[in-house]
């Protein structure tokens, strides 16, 4: 499975919580050891955004593909 693949099977893990409180997230891009996600709807600009993102998002990734060493949340048009 490709690293690409893995990042978002993890994501796939995560996003149905994220949909439960009204967000989402998206794979923008990889660039190893970072993966560049997006988060949408309820879950951008949330007070907390940054912990769900480490808390959730990353220990997944991390998981599926430990090569990542750290995911980074774009805004919007980056």
């Amino acid at each position: 499975m490709t690293l690409e693949a893995r990042v978002e099977a993890a994501l796939s893990e995560v996003r149905p919580f994220l949909e439960r409180d009204g967000g989402g997230i998206e794979l923008v891009r990889i660039e190893e050891p970072r993966a560049f996600v997006r988060l949408l709807g309820a879950c951008h600009g949330c007070s907390v955004n940054q912990t769900t993102l480490k808390l959730g998002v990353e220990n997944s990734i991390r998981s599926h593909a430990p090569e990542i060493h750290e995911v980074i949340a774009l805004e919007h048009g980056a």
